[in-house]
């Protein structure tokens, strides 16, 4: 799809290059008349600058503004006809009308799409790196939370796990696998070409322009330290001139599980508790029909409570959008604001998030342009939260409120283990982030040198942390808790970037120089008190409190770098670019260099430009590209370079005294992790460009990691961090578009995409050996599964020989043959957490003024732990979901064990997580021009749609996407599973 940046560049370059239209009088004997009307993309509406609109047959036309819209005198049997770089020519009779508007759809056969890269753009033809476009529909239209639901699943190599639908949560994010064991394997994400410290929940999704995936060495190279795991680059939208153009869109949704772990209901849990005590009483009479005695008392009451029920919601969400953008030919503008507000199908969860964006462009004279991106964000976390996990595993004969109506703290007494999952509802709890950037930037092109540019930018920004917390004393020991605390982020980085181009014959130059630098500053505090009369001061008076505790960290970080690019190509056929970057980090020790030199190259060649191909009418694209360098990451956090000490206190003849310990081992040895990385690329395009895509393989290698090594405890610390180790990565990418029909009203559309990887290690700590408890084994992924390899459960009448097991243990094989099951001998690689292989399918059917679009996503090879069938000791006690079920001398599963198996031996139970999922669809209709320009609309759409509708998986549990890490603040990922949202929304443009 023809992106707007496009039509800017395409537009301004024919305006520089003068190819306007000499607007003449023509001598005609019809009487004239003025045709005014707007011209837009057929795509998608968007308004088309620069498009020649023209009288057939004579020289008498004009262009359109850069809002879309135009004015002719002719005549009124004239034929106009509307043409641009990269759209399909169309002729339009005036027939003596006054307004007439036109759609441009693309001509695929000649578009030359411009995309983004590094400190700069070029057109897609002339790319020798590694470079992927999320799909532009993506990004406008579909109902999502933050950008990270936007683009899973889209494009190949760029992996995102959603691992949780916790309100105001984001995906984690990799391309092209992991690079690194211990430092970050997150890509750089590069706002509005300044590096971006926020999180991707500040970012408006309606206000992004274009994203474009970095991959390669060639690619990443010019972002140096910060690249290895790959680059993303965000624009956000920039002001036209014209008169002010206000688009507003809203969308409201419902949540609901998208699929629910139901726990057992009273019936089937009594009769679980029967089961468990003939298993674990042999013989023995059953005396009490449950074990708890408030359990007993609300059965013979007759007295349940559906815990799931009164712990969830159905979740709703709405969003509101508004943006102005505008401007004139020396000053234009975009300025937008949104909020989203969203109530999460868990009660409690409620998160609100409201953004600003002001975008100004100023051109103050021929040669020097300024300009200003800014933006605020405001995430909004506040309240209690009810606990899912706690909820599945009550009693349904408990209930949740005394005769006062008070809580109860633990409902199935004298059981403790189990607390009410509604207490957290009484915690008053405030949790904010925000974020406050800003970037101002100077352009000069001087006169004098043509093609030389320089530009500086500025930027600074603030992120602050709140975190407030009161848990009362009923649901603390009557101790009462305050915790108040938070931290502050500031960033400031200077970018000083030169350019420059030339061409002379068929040689084409591109030079750019940077020099930049950066500062990072940070400080975290907290305070906590506890032991409260009462609860009515919460945490607005921590001095009340009988034991009070704080502490403080404060780090300062500085970059400094320097980088030089240059692109050659030779008629547009043969391409070279160069980069090396050199980057220093304040964090690294004094024994080497702080700085690390990170240099790439490569290569393309457009072979369907050559002479040989010219009756090659079937291929209409065909390019190679080969790159290979290095990129590094920085893997150690500030101060690890140096020894660092801790305080304790220790009582001493009846006082207290502050002491010190070794707090961390320093090594002033340490340098950066290097990642060097080959890709070869192949760029195609059949039939006039209706079929079109990429093939790649691609291999990295990540040496000198940094890993902490095990030293002897005499030197005060158990281990000290080295560079050692290496991992590498090898993989296979391909992305096929194709337009399938096109006949005029209808038009179907698909976009394909699969990537698959093989991750392994390489070498840990220099011996060849593996490092078991960190689960790291040479030759193998990360993410490694490593545990005992189940053959099934122990059936009444087997021969259990040595290993001591009874009828409704698990069976694991005896790795060693030596008749006992044991972890030193018995635990193998079963595979791992690492995706196999990632695809996606994408169909778009377009008819007059619908659209249908439906996205389907795949993750397949996944195996991890399954923690909703791996209740171990708790069987006895907890509910259990109805769907996992559980051995019996009647019913003889070889899957699941009996209530009373205890699982001594840690088994986690891997499973295969693998699935196919109907990521989302949608339905939208666009209203015709002429129906609503009467109104004084530009543009008038109404869509519905859906989102994780449907997923095929062997998986048992919540969702198989679904995470099992802590996330802090009393949240589990995995006690808020993936979930189903359908909305229906309106945007309309005036």
């Amino acid at each position: 799809m023809l992106q707007l940046k496009s039509i800017a560049i395409c537009s301004l370059v024919m305006l520089l290059l003068g190819f306007s239209f000499d607007v003449k009088a023509t001598t005609i004997s019809q009487p004239q008349q003025t045709v005014s009307g707007t011209v837009t993309t057929a795509a998608d509406g968007m308004p088309l600058p620069g498009v020649t609109v023209v009288v057939k047959g004579t020289s008498n036309g004009t262009t359109t503004d850069f809002d879309g819209n135009y004015e002719l005198e002719v005549a009124a049997d004239a034929v106009l006809s509307f043409s641009y770089v990269g759209m399909k020519t169309i002729d339009i009779p005036v027939n003596g009308q006054s307004t007439i508007n036109a759609q441009l759809e693309e001509d695929l056969g000649v578009l030359d799409e411009i995309v983004v890269v590094g400190y700069g753009s070029q057109k897609k033809s002339d790319v020798t790196g590694s470079v992927a476009s999320v799909p532009e529909e993506r990004l406008e239209n579909l109902p999502v939370t933050n950008v990270t639901q936007a683009i899973q699943g889209t494009t190949a190599g760029l992996n995102i796990s959603q691992g949780s639908s916790v309100p105001g949560s984001t995906g984690s994010i990799q391309v092209r696998g992991i690079n690194s064991i211990t430092g970050s394997t997150s890509p750089f994400i590069v706002l509005d070409g300044v590096p971006f410290t926020g999180t991707l929940n500040d970012i408006n999704t309606r206000d992004i322009q274009s994203i474009q995936i970095l991959k390669d060495a060639s690619a990443v190279a010019i972002y140096g330290t910060r690249g290895s795991n790959g680059v993303i680059l965000i624009q956000t939208k920039r002001g036209t001139s014209g008169d002010p153009v206000i688009n507003y869109s809203t969308y409201g949704a419902i949540e609901e599980f998208a699929n629910v772990l139901e726990p057992l209901g009273p019936d089937a849990y009594v009769q679980k508790y029967a089961d468990f005590f003939s298993q674990n009483n042999p013989g023995a009479e059953q005396d009490r029909i449950l074990e708890n005695q408030s359990e007993i008392d609300n059965y013979n009451a007759g007295i349940t409570t559906d815990w799931f029920d009164i712990a969830t919601r159905s979740g709703v969400i709405q969003e509101h959008n508004l943006s102005i953008r505008g401007g004139s030919e020396k000053t234009k503008y975009f300025v937008s604001g949104s909020y989203l507000d969203q109530k999460g199908v868990i009660e409690g969860y409620d998160y609100q998030k409201f953004t600003l964006r002001s975008n100004i462009d100023v051109q103050l004279t021929d040669y020097l342009k300024v300009g200003l991106n800014a933006f605020f964000a405001n995430n909004n976390f506040d309240g209690g939260r009810a606990n899912l996990l706690l909820a599945t595993a009550m009693s349904p004969y408990s209930v949740p409120y005394d005769e006062n109506g008070e809580l109860i703290i633990n409902p199935m007494l004298p059981e403790l283990l189990y607390e009410n999952p509604l207490l957290g509802l009484t915690t008053d709890r405030v949790q904010r982030e925000r974020t406050l950037s800003g970037n101002v930037f100077a352009e000069v092109t001087p006169a004098f040198a043509e093609g030389l540019s320089y530009r500086i930018n500025a930027s600074y920004t603030f992120n602050p942390y709140l975190y407030r917390n009161y848990t009362g004393r009923a649901a603390n020991n009557n101790r009462g808790t305050a915790n108040v605390g938070g931290d502050e982020e500031k960033v400031w980085i200077i970018e000083n970037i030169l350019k420059y181009s030339k061409s002379f014959g068929k040689h084409n130059f591109d030079l750019t120089a940077l020099y930049s630098a950066q500062a990072n500053e940070f400080f975290q505090e907290s305070l906590t008190g506890t032991g409260f009369v009462n609860d009515q001061l919460s945490y607005n008076n921590i001095s009340a409190a009988e034991n009070i505790t704080g502490d403080t960290y404060s780090t300062r970080s500085t970059l400094l770098s320097q980088m030089g690019r240059l692109n050659y190509n030779y008629d547009s056929r043969y391409l070279l670019t160069f980069t090396v970057r050199r980057d220093g980090y304040s964090a690294f020790g004094s024994n080497t260099s702080k700085y690390g030199v990170f240099p790439s190259a490569a290569l393309g060649w457009n072979i369907h430009k050559e002479a040989f191909m010219e009756n090659a009418d079937v291929i209409n694209n065909l390019k190679l590209r080969f790159s290979i360098g290095e990129t590094g990451n920085r893997g150690v956090g500030i101060n690890q370079t140096q020894t660092r000490a801790g305080t304790l206190l220790y009582p001493f003849g009846g006082q207290s005294y502050t002491g010190t310990y070794i707090a961390g081992l320093g090594n002033p040895n340490l340098k950066w992790e290097t990642t060097v990385s080959g890709n070869l690329g192949v760029d195609f395009g059949l039939l006039n460009n209706r079929i079109n895509g990429s093939f790649e393989v691609y291999k990295s290698k990540t040496e000198d990691l940094l890993l902490n090594r095990s030293i002897p405890a005499l030197t005060g610390t158990t281990s000290i961090i080295e560079n050692i180790g290496a991992v590498e990565n090898r993989g296979f990418e391909f992305t096929v578009n194709s337009t399938n029909i096109d006949t005029g009203d209808f038009r179907w559309e698909s976009n394909i995409n699969f990537s698959t990887y093989k991750n392994e290690i390489l070498d840990l700590y220099g011996d060849g050996e593996d490092d078991i408890p960190s689960r790291w084994f040479i030759g193998k992924s990360l993410g490694a599964i490593y545990d005992y390899k189940m053959v099934g459960v122990w059936q009444e009448g087997e021969d259990t020989g040595s290993f001591n097991a009874n009828p409704g243990d698990l069976k694991f094989e005896d790795i060693n043959g030596d008749g006992v099951i044991e972890p030193e001998n018995d635990r193998v690689y079963l595979g791992s957490s690492l995706p196999k292989w990632t695809g996606g399918l994408t169909n778009t059917f377009s008819y007059k003024n619908f659209d249908l679009s439906f996205f389907i996503q795949t993750v397949q090879g996944v195996l991890k732990g399954n923690p909703d069938i791996n209740y171990g000791d708790e069987l006895s006690r907890r509910n259990t979901p109805s769907n996992v079920g559980y051995w019996t001398p009647e019913n003889q599963s070889n899957e699941f064990p009996s209530l009373v198996y205890r699982n001594t031996l840690g088994y986690g139970y891997p499973r295969d997580a693998s699935y196919v999922r109907l990521k989302d669809a949608r339905l939208s209709y666009r209203f015709p021009i002429e129906k609503i320009e009467r109104f004084g609309l530009d543009n008038l759409m109404i869509y519905v749609a859906g989102r994780n509708l449907y997923t095929w998986t062997d998986w048992i549990g919540w969702d198989p996407e679904s995470s099992q890490s802590y996330r802090g603040s009393g949240d589990w990922t995995n006690n808020y599973p993936v979930v189903r949202t359908y909305s229906i929304g309106l945007n309309v443009s005036l």
